[in-house]
């Protein structure tokens, strides 16, 4: 990493901005998962020890530039009391004199969270005077939020022009982890890739291609390169207006010598229901009045011979409808092989990594990204600006 990170600055009795992800889901009115959190913590932790005064920033949602109350960030910031077992104070706003006095009031190693930035238009906008007010804040700018650096905000690059601009412990790990996968795998190394739209993935997918030895296909992006194929595939989920380009994708494969591994049995279901009346077929043979809503067990099958010999693994997307439990077996069943598996995993964000939080087996992951479409830009090769902005090494 070419960049300038916590370490390499003196963060001493200094009062730091720090852009963190805490765009977390909520329930009742409270964190319903703290992953996002709990990644930051060695950061806030590194700062405290140093007698810094912590001044957090980030968003919640899209309020849209309105002040929004189902979108404030108290609840994250009692959270994340209970996570450092000390007080988390909170501003009513992330600029102007009341955010202003708030901040000055801080002591050594003391830890505020500011209200949500995109409360203010300017912040999505990358205002250049919104982004200095944030700078005059604190003395130094650490970015921790990777998942929210594929954005070019006032909180995410603006700033980086009116203060020192250094990455956090969470981004450090972030980009060395995932430039590992692209610069240097291990080999074998597979990629195991769902989710509803091979629109989204299909840069990542085209620019792995030379690095990867085997890619394994779920979800909607299955069905898609099923009909791609030639295969009836019923009412399941396709873009019917990508079977071209997936067309293209499985010949570029074949072309590299990559092997592509898709369901040959699948789960299907009824359009509509939420339970019940799923069942097995062959991929050759799925009814015209039903979906695919999972790989079966005979693919679950190949996919675990197919992974026992890999070193190193990327999953990104679920290979199936896992909210729904008569479509979830698949999901659940490859997050359980992964974490039996002596290769490096590295799971990609979002849905994967609830996927693997709801089946027990997070900790047993070599790393769980906390980007969704941040990691997705950066392994499709593209620089992200958050990244970019920050101070040189």
């Amino acid at each position: 990493m070419n960049k300038k990170t916590l370490r390499d600055i003196d963060v001493n009795a200094k009062t730091v901005l720090v852009r963190v992800d805490f765009n977390v889901p909520f329930a009742a009115g409270k964190v319903a998962d703290d992953t996002r959190l709990r990644a930051t913590l060695p950061t806030i932790e590194l700062l405290r020890e140093r007698c810094a005064r912590i001044v957090l920033v980030s968003h919640l949602g899209r309020p849209k530039g309105v002040a929004t109350d189902s979108l404030r960030l108290a609840p994250v910031a009692a959270r994340l009391s209970e996570l450092l077992c000390r007080p988390v104070l909170t501003a009513p706003d992330c600029v102007g004199p009341a955010a202003q006095a708030a901040v000055e009031a801080l002591g050594p190693g003391e830890v505020m969270l500011l209200e949500n930035v995109r409360f203010h238009p300017e912040e999505e906008k990358n205002d250049p005077v919104f982004a200095q007010e944030l700078a005059s804040l604190a003395e130094i700018y650490v970015n921790d939020a990777f998942g929210a650096a594929h954005r070019a905000h006032a909180s995410t690059v603006g700033v980086t022009a009116y203060l020192p601009s250094v990455a956090g412990m969470l981004m450090e790990q972030e980009i060395a982890t995932l430039s590992q996968l692209l610069d240097a795998p291990a080999h074998p190394f597979a990629v195991l890739i769902g989710g509803a739209k091979i629109s989204t993935k299909i840069g990542v997918l085209t620019h792995l291609l030379s690095k990867v030895d085997l890619l394994v296909a779920g979800g909607g992006i299955a069905n898609t390169l099923l009909k791609a194929q030639g295969l009836a595939v019923g009412q399941s989920l396709v873009e019917d207006e990508q079977l071209d380009v997936a067309r293209d994708f499985l010949m570029q494969a074949q072309r590299a010598g990559v092997r592509v591994l898709l369901p040959s049995d699948v789960v299907v279901g009824a359009v509509g229901a939420s339970s019940g009346g799923a069942r097995v077929v062959s991929s050759r043979a799925v009814p015209s009045d039903m979906m695919i809503g999972d790989v079966g067990p005979e693919s679950i099958s190949a996919i675990r011979s197919a992974l026992s010999s890999a070193r190193t693994v990327l999953w990104n997307g679920p290979l199936g409808l896992f909210e729904e439990e008569r479509f979830a077996r698949s999901t659940r069943a490859l997050a359980l092989a992964l974490a039996a598996a002596p290769a490096v995993t590295v799971i990609g964000g979002g849905e994967t990594g609830a996927a693997v939080a709801a089946a027990g087996v997070a900790e047993r992951m070599s790393h769980i990204s906390t980007g969704g479409g941040a990691t997705l830009e950066f392994l499709e090769g593209k620089t992200l600006p958050g990244v970019a902005a920050l101070d040189d090494a």
